[in-house]
């Protein structure tokens, strides 16, 4: 398994200096509230948490030399019509557990609202394979997908994962894939969109470092974190592929926020990701 989180030259060159490179957008999509009753899967209680829910959020990254999606929400479009009011669904995973979310928008809707479809996105990335992070990867199967190949080894194993649909990524069976073998792949070759190992949750779980020219830096968590207190209370969830990795993971991350000074989201924070503003509002 190779180390996680070590920081690219590039990265940290461009990070000292100051230089940014203009034309990065970032817009944050809204795949809904995923509605958790109890905390104890990631070693908290209730009282430890300010939210038990968790925010479902996958992003489209703009650049000029390409379109990355990160992540793909929970539930495909394909599954629900919306009303234009909250709906609540249920999703019933392979392994028979039960989740509900409430949706409000479809995936599709809100990339049209930004100006762009799925056959606009170039690049398809997902932090990791567990069902709420791939609903909607077959609407972007003609796309590039990068992906370690210990992470994609494993989504297509038999028996396949726990915690995950393969119907909703099967499609990616044939898609240009980029393996990534290395701790750092930069997606356009700038340092300006990197894709960063961070195993542990699962085999290849991995982080996104954005640099914006006038938000600054920022890492997209996946599931490196879930709440902010796993952070501020030295948490790990008891379900982690491998609980070692995921500490060792979160040490490297830790280390790289402060080399590089870049925000850290946490994908499934509720409470922050209602404060950040949607596509197709951006931040670049």
């Amino acid at each position: 398994m190779r180390p996680a989180l070590s920081a690219v030259a590039l990265c940290l060159v461009l990070a000292c200096s100051g230089q940014r490179t203009s034309g990065v957008k970032l817009y944050v999509l809204d795949g809904g509230i995923l509605h958790i009753s109890d905390p104890a899967r990631f070693q908290l209680r209730k009282e430890d948490v300010a939210e038990t829910n968790f925010s479902v959020a996958c992003y489209l990254i703009t650049h000029p030399k390409g379109v990355l999606l990160w992540d793909a929400c929970a539930v495909p479009d394909s599954e629900w019509t919306p009303t234009g009011s909250p709906v609540k669904h249920r999703l019933i995973l392979p392994d028979a557990q039960e989740r509900d979310i409430t949706l409000v928008k479809p995936l599709a809707a809100q990339l049209a609202e930004a100006g762009y479809s799925p056959s606009s996105v170039t690049h398809l990335a997902l932090s990791h394979y567990h069902y709420d992070h791939t609903a909607n990867a077959n609407m972007f199967a003609k796309a590039t997908w990068l992906v370690p190949q210990a992470e994609r080894d494993a989504m297509f194993a038999t028996p396949v994962p726990g915690v995950t649909r393969p119907a909703t990524f099967d499609a990616l069976r044939t898609s240009s894939t980029v393996s990534i073998d290395e701790d750092d792949h930069d997606v356009f070759g700038d340092g300006t969109v990197v894709i960063k190992a961070a195993p542990g949750h699962t085999q290849g779980h991995q982080v996104l470092y954005v640099r914006l020219a006038n938000t600054g830096d920022v890492v997209l968590s996946g599931d490196l974190y879930h709440y902010p207190e796993e952070r501020t209370l030295d948490r790990v969830p008891t379900f982690e592929f491998d609980a070692q990795q995921t500490r060792a993971a979160r040490n490297a991350l830790e280390r790289f926020l402060e080399e590089t000074k870049a925000g850290l989201w946490i994908q499934h924070d509720l409470v922050a990701h209602t404060k950040l503003k949607k596509a197709p509002d951006y931040y670049d």
